[in-house]
Formats: C-alpha cells, sequence, structure tokens
C-alpha cells in the first residue's frame, strides 16, 4: 500500500470488499468483469457478450444472474454506494472535532476514489444508464453521503469552529473536490490515494476558514 496510512479496507481492491455481500462465485465474477468493461467502454459501448468473456463465462451467463444489463449496472452501483456510506459514516463518526471529523471523511473518500477507480468512474459517468427507479435509489444513497459532510460543516460552523455562509454550497465544494479525483487519476500518479486525501482535506478546511490541518 506504498505505506499510506489508509483506514481499515480503504485501501482493499473492490473485488475484495464486495465479498462483504457474499455473493455466489459465478455472480461475482460477472459483477466485477462488468465494472472493469463499464469503465473502459461506458454502459452503452459494452454488451453482455463482452462482460461474459472478461468473466470467463457463456453469453448467455449473464442471464442466469442477472435480468438485464441494466440490472447488473444497478446492483454495482448500490454496491459500490452503500460501501462508501458505509466508509464515510465511520470516518464521520470518529471523537474528534468538526474539524478533525472533516478532515478524516475528506482524505478518506478521496483516497476512495483513487484506490477504487473503476467502480468510482462507472458510479461518476453512467448514471444516466440507469431505470428511474434505480435512478432514484441510487442517488437517494449519495444524498446520504452528502449529509453526513453537510452535518459536519454545520456542527463547526454551529461551535464557531468553521467560517461558513452557505452550509449547502460549502457541503458541495468538498464533496466535488473528493469525487473529481476520479475524473484526473490514474495509475501511476506522482502522489500515492492517501497523499492525494491528505492534500485535499487540507484544501477542505481552508474552505471553511481553518487554515491548518486538525490536529
Amino acid at each position: 500500500m506504498d505505506g499510506t496510512k489508509a483506514g481499515p479496507g480503504l485501501a482493499e481492491p473492490f473485488a475484495a470488499l464486495v465479498d462483504q455481500y457474499q455473493f455466489p462465485a459465478g455472480y461475482r465474477r460477472m459483477l466485477l468483469a462488468a465494472v472493469d468493461a463499464f469503465a473502459e467502454h461506458g454502459f452503452h459501448g459494452t454488451s453482455t457478450r463482452d462482460i461474459a468473456a472478461r468473466a470467463g463465462m457463456s453469453p448467455a451467463a449473464l442471464y442466469a444472474h442477472f435480468s438485464s444489463k441494466e440490472e447488473l449496472l444497478h446492483t454495482i452501483m448500490a454496491s459500490a454506494l452503500d460501501l462508501t456510506v458505509a466508509m464515510v459514516s465511520g470516518e464521520a463518526s470518529r471523537p474528534a472535532s468538526p474539524a478533525g471529523r472533516l478532515q478524516a471523511v475528506v482524505t478518506a473518500l478521496s483516497a476512495w476514489q483513487a484506490y477504487h477507480l473503476p467502480v468510482a468512474r462507472v458510479v461518476l459517468y453512467q448514471l444516466d444508464a440507469l431505470a428511474p427507479e434505480h435512478l432514484a435509489e441510487v442517488t437517494g444513497k449519495m444524498r446520504k453521503i452528502d449529509r453526513i459532510v453537510r452535518a459536519i460543516i454545520a456542527d463547526g460552523a454551529s461551535v464557531g469552529d468553521f467560517t461558513v455562509t452557505d452550509i449547502s454550497a460549502t457541503a458541495t465544494a468538498t464533496l466535488s473536490l473528493c469525487l473529481d479525483v476520479a475524473r484526473w487519476y490514474h495509475p501511476g500518479y506522482r502522489r500515492t490515494p492517501q497523499e492525494i486525501g491528505e492534500m485535499n482535506a487540507r484544501t477542505a478546511l481552508r474552505i471553511v476558514g481553518v487554515p491548518e490541518p486538525a490536529t
């Protein structure tokens, strides 16, 4: 892990994280093959045959586990966001000041995007391929993350630790800082995911009016 200090599970490959769901082996293989295919070629540029070939399975195998390619995409996004919400909730629950909790969340969420780059890009770029009911569910999970960050910023503002005039806009800016890592990061980048997270945390603290990292 390049000497990083990521929290438990943060830098585990997405393949290891999805084991928490105890998916059947064939289901899991199809899921992980689809993550790579959708990240490389997009939902509409990927066929079910492409996914099955990556999984080392027959073209008909996908339909033994999923009713459609869209259901497969939904499962990827919902699983990834459930794990992300759990990770962010854990970081936000640390016994620390608002600045310390914001620093922990931004560091972890930024690093998470880099460590789990393929699935982060699928979530970021393929939302418009979801059916309306699945889109509503997935965006609901995203709003949970937004509410966690917003609550930390509101806490800091309420006790005078943060200089914030618009909590909603500040939360949006802070989350954008984290999620945008998936847009530009690439393996081999000159900074490790953990270093990127720490850099973004310093920026987030400046956004809320705390010039130095919390200790």
